[in-house]
C-alpha cells in the first residue's frame, strides 16, 4: 500500500472503529446497568416471582393465563444478553443487516428485563399484561410512524419539514370538526388529510419558491398551527362541541383466524382501518422509495440536485409533489388522534408527537423500515405510563410521561455524527 493511499485508508479505518464503539459501548453500558437495577435490585430480591398476562382480555374461552416465574434470574439473563450484543457490536464487524438484527435482539431483551422487573411481585394486582402493552406501543406509535414517512418523504426531496407537528394539529382538528358537521368518517378522513397538504402546500410554496430557511419556517408553520387551532378550539369547538366536537369514531375490524393467534392477535388484528392503513403505507413508502422510478428521481434530487436536472429531471416539481403528497400522510396522523381513537380534538393534543416523529426517521436513517422501528421505540416509551402506572413501581408518574422524550435524546445523542442526511436537505434549488 503506497503512503498516499494509507493516509486515506487511516481516517475509514478510525471511522469503522469510532461507528462500533460508540453505540456498543452504550449498549452495554446501560445493559450492565440493568444487569444491577433489574435483576438484582430490592424489587426482584429475596425470591420475587414475576407475573405477565398473556391476554388482553384473560377471561375469554381459550385465553392464556397468568404467567408466573422467578423474576432475578430471567432479568438478569436478558440484561447480560444487552451486555453480549454492546460487547458484538464493538469487536465483531457486522453487515448492515447483521447490525439491524443485532440492534433488534437488544432492544427486545432490555425491553423483557425491564418487564420483569416492572412485573416483580404484582401478583395480587394481575401483574403486567403483555398485549396491554403492545397496543398503548401500537397505539401511540402510529402517528409517529405517519410523522416519520412524512418526514422521509420531504428529506429525501431535499426539503425539511419540522411542521410535522403543525400538520397533525390541523389535520386533527379539521377532521374532528368534519365528521361531527357530515357525521361521516370518511369525510373526516379526507378532510383532515387535505389540511394536512394544505399546511404542506405552505411550507413547499416558501420554501421552494422563495427560499425560506426551512427549519425557521417549520417553526412558524408550527406555532401558526398552534395558535389557530386554539383559537377556533376556543371560539367554535368549546363553545358548540354537541355540533362540532363529537364526532363519530372508525370501529374495529377484527380479521378472522388472525385475531385469535395468541398474545398478538387482538392486538395487531382487531383494530380500525386507519391501524391497517398505516403499515400499507410504510409498505408503499419503502417500496416506492428504493424500487421505483420516482423513488429513484426523489432520491436523486434529495442529494444532487443539479445532477438530477441535468439529466432531465425537474427538481421543483419533484419537490412540490412529495411536500405536499408528505402533507397528506401528516395529516392523516392528525386524523387518527381524533376519529381514530379519542373522538373529540383538544388543544395541542399532538403533545410534541411531530418532533418526536422527526427523531424517528433520523434514527431509522431515513428509510422507512428503520423509522417504523424506531417509532415503536418511542411508542413503547410513550405508553409506558398507561402499562405500569396500576403496578406501584418506584418510577415517578412525572418521570414515565417523560420517558419518550429521554428516549429521543438519548438516542439521537447516541448516534450523533454516525448517520447522514441526504445531502442537498435544506439547500434551495436555483435553476440554471
Amino acid at each position: 500500500m503506497s503512503a498516499t493511499t494509507a493516509e486515506i485508508a487511516a481516517p475509514t479505518a478510525r471511522g469503522i472503529d469510532r461507528a462500533r464503539l460508540i453505540p456498543g459501548a452504550a449498549q452495554a453500558l446501560v445493559g450492565a446497568y440493568a444487569v444491577w437495577a433489574f435483576g438484582l435490585g430490592s424489587r426482584t430480591a429475596h425470591g420475587a416471582r414475576a407475573a405477565v398476562g398473556m391476554a388482553l382480555n384473560p377471561n375469554a374461552p381459550g385465553a392464556l393465563g397468568m404467567q408466573r416465574f422467578p423474576a432475578t434470574p430471567v432479568a438478569v439473563a436478558f440484561s447480560l444478553i444487552c451486555v453480549a450484543c454492546g460487547v458484538v457490536r464493538v469487536f465483531v464487524p457486522l453487515s448492515a443487516v447483521g447490525r439491524r438484527w443485532l440492534t433488534v435482539g437488544y432492544v427486545a431483551s432490555f425491553v423483557i428485563a425491564f418487564l420483569v422487573w416492572a412485573s416483580a411481585g404484582t401478583s395480587a394486582l394481575g401483574g403486567v399484561s403483555l398485549p396491554g402493552v403492545l397496543q398503548n406501543t401500537l397505539i401511540v406509535s402510529v402517528p409517529l410512524i405517519l410523522g416519520a414517512l412524512c418526514g422521509i418523504v420531504c428529506e429525501r426531496s431535499g426539503i425539511v419539514n419540522v411542521a410535522i407537528e403543525g400538520q397533525f394539529l390541523f389535520g386533527a382538528f379539521s377532521s374532528a370538526m368534519a365528521a361531527s358537521m357530515s357525521g361521516s368518517v370518511w369525510i373526516g378522513l379526507i378532510v383532515g388529510c387535505l389540511s394536512g397538504a394544505l399546511l404542506g402546500s405552505v411550507l413547499a410554496v416558501l420554501a421552494i419558491r422563495y427560499h425560506i430557511e426551512q427549519v425557521v419556517l417549520g417553526v412558524v408553520l408550527n406555532v401558526f398551527a398552534l395558535g389557530l387551532t386554539t383559537f377556533l378550539y376556543n371560539k367554535v369547538l368549546s363553545a358548540n362541541a354537541a355540533r362540532y366536537n363529537q364526532p363519530p369514531v372508525f370501529q374495529s375490524i377484527r380479521i378472522p383466524g388472525l385475531a385469535s393467534i395468541p398474545v398478538i392477535g387482538d392486538v395487531l388484528f382487531d383494530q380500525n382501518v386507519l391501524f391497517y392503513a398505516t403499515f400499507v403505507i410504510v409498505a408503499v413508502v419503502q417500496v416506492g422509495l428504493f424500487r421505483t422510478r420516482w423513488g429513484l428521481r426523489t432520491r436523486a434530487v434529495g442529494e444532487h440536485p443539479r445532477a438530477a436536472d441535468t439529466v432531465g429531471v425537474k427538481v421543483l416539481g419533484i419537490r412540490y409533489r412529495n411536500v405536499i403528497l408528505a402533507g397528506l400522510v401528516s395529516g392523516f396522523g392528525g386524523v387518527w388522534l381524533t376519529i381514530g381513537q379519542v373522538g373529540s380534538f383538544t388543544t395541542n393534543m399532538s403533545a410534541g408527537k411531530g418532533f418526536i416523529a422527526l427523531a424517528a426517521l433520523i434514527v431509522g436513517r431515513w428509510s422507512p423500515v428503520g423509522a417504523l422501528g424506531a417509532a415503536l421505540l418511542f411508542g413503547f416509551a410513550g405508553g409506558l405510563n398507561n402499562s405500569l402506572a396500576p403496578l406501584g413501581t418506584p418510577i415517578p408518574g412525572q418521570v414515565l410521561s417523560m420517558a419518550p422524550y429521554l428516549a429521543t435524546v438519548f438516542v439521537v445523542a447516541s448516534l450523533g455524527g454516525i448517520v447522514r442526511a441526504p445531502a442537498a436537505e435544506n439547500q434551495p434549488y436555483v435553476k440554471g
